[in-house]
């Protein structure tokens, strides 16, 4: 059986892209030999996930598409704030660092949740965590995290921010390879419909 794995997310511009970049060298400088503890997300490769779906059956991914249509239809643009980084599970050790997400997170919740409903009677399961909008900038080399990373999180964690008008939803397909994922757009689709 041919699958694909597949997630739904926000991309950013590449003007935020670029931000975003400029606060991850800014948390690896601020790290100094700790950050070699962490493998790094490129710009490129930095996105909003709003539901990972896994390996979907390629007979199947045609009504995935039609729910991310519907859901992003049911939506509208949104003004979003990156600011702040932090790490899951906790600042001192983290296993994920990432850049926090304010601005309209209501309407954003409220978009995981339509979406989440749409790709439920297909069999995707929402995530059972509350959702926890933020922007993934690397993953701990060691599953037991980070924990030199703990002082430049803390001098991270309220740096000044940037705007970010999220337009679209975007269902991606990951390629893994040893050297990392690559992200392909399988669809755009315009918040409100267009």
């Amino acid at each position: 059986m041919v699958t694909r794995r597949l997630f739904v997310a926000l991309e950013p511009a590449d003007a935020v892209r670029r931000r975003i970049g400029a606060a991850s060298d800014a948390l690896r400088a601020a790290a100094g030999r700790a950050a070699g503890d962490v493998r790094w997300v490129a710009p490129d490769g930095v996105h909003l996930t709003l539901q990972f779906l896994g390996a979907v059956p390629e007979e199947r991914v045609e009504a995935v598409r039609a729910a991310v249509e519907a859901a992003a239809a049911g939506a509208r643009p949104m003004a979003l704030e990156v600011s702040g980084a932090g790490g899951f599970p906790n600042a001192r050790r983290p296993r994920v660092v990432w850049l926090g997400l304010g601005g309209d997170v209501a309407a954003l919740s409220a978009l995981v949740a339509d979406l989440g409903a749409r790709l439920a009677p297909l069999g995707f399961a929402p995530e059972s965590r509350p959702f926890s909008p933020h922007l993934t900038l690397g993953r701990a080399r060691d599953p037991r995290g980070a924990p030199g990373l703990g002082g430049a999180l803390a001098a991270q964690a309220h740096a000044d921010g940037f705007g970010w008008r999220a337009t679209e939803l975007v269902l991606f397909e990951s390629h893994l390879s040893p050297r990392g994922a690559r992200y392909e757009a399988v669809l755009r689709a315009p918040l409100g419909g267009g």
